[in-house]
């Protein structure tokens, strides 16, 4: 049986089963998702927003739709995995299943909680009703089929007023299973007006079994919200992550959302920003390191709805052996959003004679008084630099690292949390293959 025959063949099954609560409004959102996506199936190259990325190596094998077992791991096995230098507050999750035993939640003052218990709790109604599937894009057939199965995932709500003093953690862990597993994480993060706070994002496997996260993550940032939100992508050489984001922003609040991609065999980060106020500011950056086979494509999408509002955008990529990486981002500039200021870069490195970046910065402006620029530099190291360190002491290898470092080093700036920028510039130095002193 294909994916999507057994995907819905699940869904229907659950139904009967008695499994989903059929009279809530989740449930119609459920049930017109899962007609939306057997209509559509996955998407194929033959849709412009995927013409540079397959899906068919992923989708060939034969996953459980859910785990058979609910396993279990050790701290010390997975401790280096979590940031964990300092206190955080933590939600994880193991072969798609809450684990209680490595979380720390809290309902004081803020709700940092599973979606799953959310979902059923009278008080948290209000909330989800009005939040819950509002700016996931609807005619995309992933989101359409995690929106089927929403059932484990996140459920943050931020009170007005509160600064977290801590950052939040959400870690799924897959461990070894006697099936390939598809997991679908749902996220809904609310942060109200004035407030802030910092979350680290990372999926990770600790085998090399067949493994397909499809997730999506809502975030709603009210009137003065900050948010710094980090994506750590650093998997097994089995392990696909299809993760979608979307962002909706209201007056003078501020979201910095931060990808770092160092492995995976392929992952797809779309990302979409809705600005629906006036003086916002969306920042995105990342940094792709990839070798071997591995593919990292990045989708953006910033929606300039409204006048006085402002993007920044950075991707740099480093490419080695017959890795490929894609940049496809766009910017739209309504025709009421004046004084916009928008601006888009990405900038590759290619080591390998086969790797591959396919960069398409898009500008789609309908305003006149905006200032909007956009641009794509693919090339490889500085030759010159390098003979000029070599001829100074330094081993080629040390010499080529530092370069990449340098090259990706502002991206890396902007990590505001100490602990995870060591973290992030350990990761780049164990991917370059040198050790960096500082």
């Amino acid at each position: 049986m294909k994916l999507k025959e057994k995907l819905i063949t699940a869904f229907f099954e659950l139904e009967n089963k008695g499994f989903l609560d059929l009279d809530s409004n989740i449930h119609k959102i459920r049930s017109k998702a899962i007609a939306d996506f057997e209509q559509q199936g996955f998407p194929t190259k033959k849709e412009e927003d995927w013409k540079y990325t397959s899906l068919k190596s992923i989708l060939k094998h034969d996953y459980c739709i859910f785990p058979n077992d609910e396993n279990t791991v050790e701290l010390k096995d997975v401790k280096k995995h979590f940031i964990h230098e300092i206190d955080t507050y933590r939600i994880v999750f193991i072969d798609g299943v809450f684990s209680s035993f490595l979380s720390d939640t809290t309902h004081i003052g803020m709700d940092i909680c599973l979606m799953s218990s959310a979902l059923k709790k009278p008080k948290y109604k209000i909330l989800i009703d009005h939040y819950f599937n509002t700016i996931a894009n609807k005619k995309d057939s992933l989101n359409a089929v995690n929106t089927a199965f929403s059932n484990q995932g996140t459920y943050i709500h931020i009170p007005k007023n509160t600064i977290v003093s801590k950052p939040i953690q959400l870690v799924h862990f897959t461990t070894k299973s006697e099936c390939k597993l598809l997991l679908q994480p749902r996220n809904l993060i609310i942060v109200d007006e004035n407030s802030h706070v910092q979350i680290i994002e990372k999926h990770q496997s600790l085998g090399d079994d067949v493994v397909l996260t499809n997730s999506v993550t809502e975030i709603f940032a009210n009137k003065r919200a900050i948010i710094n939100y980090y994506k750590i992508q650093d998997d097994t050489k089995n392990a696909s992550l299809l993760d979608k984001t979307y962002i909706q922003q209201k007056d003078n609040s501020i979201v910095n959302m931060n990808t770092y991609s160092f492995g995976g065999k392929l992952t797809r980060n779309n990302l979409e920003f809705h600005q629906i106020g006036e003086r916002i500011e969306s920042n995105l950056s990342g940094i792709t390191i990839i070798d071997k086979k591995q593919q990292v494509d990045n989708y953006t999408i910033v929606n300039h709805n409204q006048p006085n509002c402002e993007s920044n955008e950075l991707y740099k990529g480093i490419y080695n052996d017959e890795a490929t990486g894609v940049f496809n981002g766009k910017v739209i500039v309504d025709k009421i959003a004046q004084k916009t200021n928008a601006f888009q870069q990405n900038n590759n490195i290619l080591l390998g004679e086969k790797s591959v970046i396919n960069s398409k910065p898009q500008l789609e402006i309908f305003a006149d008084d905006v200032k909007c620029s956009h641009g794509c530099t693919i090339g490889q190291l500085d030759e010159n630099a390098l003979f000029y360190m070599q001829q100074r002491g330094i081993s080629k290898k040390e010499a080529q690292g530092l370069l990449l470092y340098a090259f990706g080093n502002d991206v890396v700036e902007k990590i505001k949390i100490p602990e995870l920028k060591s973290r992030i510039t350990n990761l780049i130095a164990q991917k370059l293959g040198v050790e960096l002193g500082f």
